[in-house]
């Protein structure tokens, strides 16, 4: 016999099919139905869960960021080396190729943000934290002589994140030019400018 699911895995799932929903209807034309469809379940099912669809929504968006700010931190916590710590970051920030889910769905929030202020409130506490993680890392390497700095450590990782926001929008996009590992080279081209710092990957790459 099938093991019942949890109500907190079957929350997990609808957060995942919630994720799908809006990617293919858009951030902000999402139905229940849709989202229903996409689990599997009924409306009322997923009302079950979450009486109200505003409150999946929001927690579907915190959980598609997840990936750009704590994940991100977790692969660099074991990681001494500044350079080697800002390299991982940047990798770590684009989309895997054009049907990388959880850059979609931020390219969908981004374009609802201007009619939507808890969709850009989302983005903008994503944006600060993004700015502090690269903050923390340009400072550190600054402090150990790893990096000689051509600007204030906020200016250059306001540069670095909206580098990716605009690379990986152009991965997504399919640009004959541009896929994630030249996108990841051309972010690297502006980060050894801003850091002085040769920044050579320890895989060669």
């Amino acid at each position: 016999m099938a093991q019942r699911k949890s109500k907190a895995d079957r929350r997990l799932d609808l957060i995942d099919a919630a994720h799908r929903a809006m990617i293919q209807h858009g951030a902000e034309g999402v139905h229940l139905n849709q989202i229903a469809e996409e689990a599997g379940l009924t409306s009322g099912a997923v009302l079950y869960h979450y009486p109200d669809l505003r409150e999946l929504l929001i927690e579907a968006h915190h959980a598609g960021m997840e990936r750009f700010y704590e994940r991100r931190m977790k692969k660099i916590s074991g990681v001494s080396d500044p350079a080697e710590k800002l390299i991982i970051t940047i990798r770590s920030g684009l989309p895997d190729g054009p049907d990388d889910a959880g850059v979609r769905l931020l390219c969908e929030l981004g374009g609802a943000a201007g009619r939507n202020r808890v969709y850009a409130t989302l983005l903008t506490t994503l944006f600060d934290r993004q700015v502090s993680m690269y903050q923390t890392i340009l400072e550190t390497g600054a402090a150990h002589g790893v990096f000689t700095l051509a600007q204030d450590s906020e200016t250059i990782a306001r540069n670095l994140v909206a580098l990716e926001d605009a690379y990986g929008y152009r991965v997504i996009a399919r640009h004959h030019s541009i896929n994630p590992d030249r996108a990841v080279e051309l972010i690297l081209d502006y980060a050894r400018l801003a850091t002085g710092n040769p920044l050579r990957p320890a895989d060669g790459r």
